[in-house]
């Protein structure tokens, strides 16, 4: 069915359907809106609001197939609940940073919790989606099931673009089964020894499925079978972590609600910045003072304090990884980290092949987009 039968039976695509259209015909930006709790990220939103939580609703969901295609103004809570009941998930951890996110949001943005670097990312689970172009013409690519899914997977490309490139209406997405059983250990060390240990245990055949350094201890998350749990609960040593407790750390670490992130008024007043790097996990990081919270097996990095911008992207273009700008208080500089020519000539092709009106979010993910 194309845009033009869909939106005669759907409303709410209609309504965005004319959005875009009206836009186009006006060369007028639009700020793609779903629950609206990410605007810390990237280059600041501009351009006329285009609600969409009105496009809501899981489309379908086949448990035994591990596949589910939710529309994208679906709130996350919503899909989380119903593969909850279903002893499901949604593998990679999504933050979710405030209630009302969505779907689409959560694509949009790409990001990953605590299991990334274990389970993957948003876009190693997307195996489909319906997009609306620059065009306003409606576009579908992948599939709804896992075998149905070949060829170039342009769908994915939509994970982590910021809305630059269309409208996403609904995707399909790989989940997986909640692990049975899962164990929190606690050790006291620095940051060099955590990420030693870490490179040393990534060769053991332990379920670990979460890692963060934070002040001196280090968390380790393991999730599986029982006694898989306890096998490598065991031999990592350390002390236990109560379930609640644990589970409310790692869920403050997801949502980004840890103290760690916390940066007030006064703090970005001051000067205080918040960066993500991603990193190789055994690169050597420069030392530029402030405070560092390490994930992803040494992968992940966060970094607070007044840092130059210069030297943050400095170190981490040498560690052979990139820096990201979450929050500051001077948004000059850029968000996110420069791309090398060659690269950005890619993101511009893309951009025009999508959105030739540069209708959606520009310059959200960079300037030149």
């Amino acid at each position: 069915m194309g845009a033009p039968e869909l939106a005669a039976v759907d409303p709410a695509l209609r309504r965005v359907i004319d959005a875009v259209e009206t836009a186009r015909a006006e060369r007028v930006a639009l700020d793609l809106r779903g629950g609206g709790t990410k605007a810390c990220y990237g280059e600041p939103p501009r351009g006329r609001p285009l609600e969409l939580a009105e496009l809501a609703g899981i489309r379908a969901y086949e448990p035994s197939e591990l596949v589910v295609t939710v529309r994208a103004g679906t709130p996350l809570a919503d899909l989380e609940a119903a593969l909850a009941e279903r002893g499901q998930c949604l593998p990679f951890e999504p933050p979710r940073f405030a209630p009302g996110g969505t779907v689409g949001g959560m694509v949009a943005a790409g990001l990953a919790g605590p299991a990334r670097a274990f389970a993957g990312s948003v876009r190693d689970h997307v195996l489909g989606a319906a997009i609306l172009d620059g065009r306003a013409q409606l576009e579908r690519f992948g599939g709804q099931v896992i075998k149905n899914v070949a060829g170039y997977d342009v769908a994915r490309v939509f994970a982590g673009s910021w809305g630059i490139l269309g409208v996403v209406l609904e995707v399909s997405l790989k989940v997986l089964a909640a692990a049975p059983a899962s164990a929190t250990r606690v050790l006291d060390c620095d940051e060099a020894d955590a990420r030693r240990r870490l490179a040393q245990w990534a060769a053991k055949p332990w379920p670990l499925s979460a890692s963060a350094w934070d002040a001196g201890r280090l968390y380790l998350r393991f999730s599986g079978a029982r006694a898989a749990v306890d096998a490598a609960a065991a031999g990592c040593g350390g002390t236990a972590l109560a379930a609640d407790a644990a589970a409310r750390w790692w869920d403050g670490l997801r949502d980004q609600r840890h103290p760690f992130f916390a940066l007030d008024a006064a703090a970005a007043a001051a000067g205080e910045c918040l960066w993500r790097l991603s990193v190789p996990p055994t690169a050597p990081l420069a030392e530029l003072g402030g405070a560092r919270l390490v994930e992803w097996g040494g992968a992940l990095l966060w970094w607070r304090g007044r840092l130059d911008p210069q030297a943050v992207r400095a170190a981490a273009h040498a560690a052979g990884g990139h820096a990201t700008r979450v929050r500051a208080a001077d948004p000059r500089g850029g968000a996110n980290h420069p791309l090398e020519p060659a690269v950005l000539a890619i993101h511009r092709r893309l951009k025009a092949a999508f959105d030739p009106d540069r209708v959606f979010n520009p310059g959200r993910l960079y300037p030149e987009l």
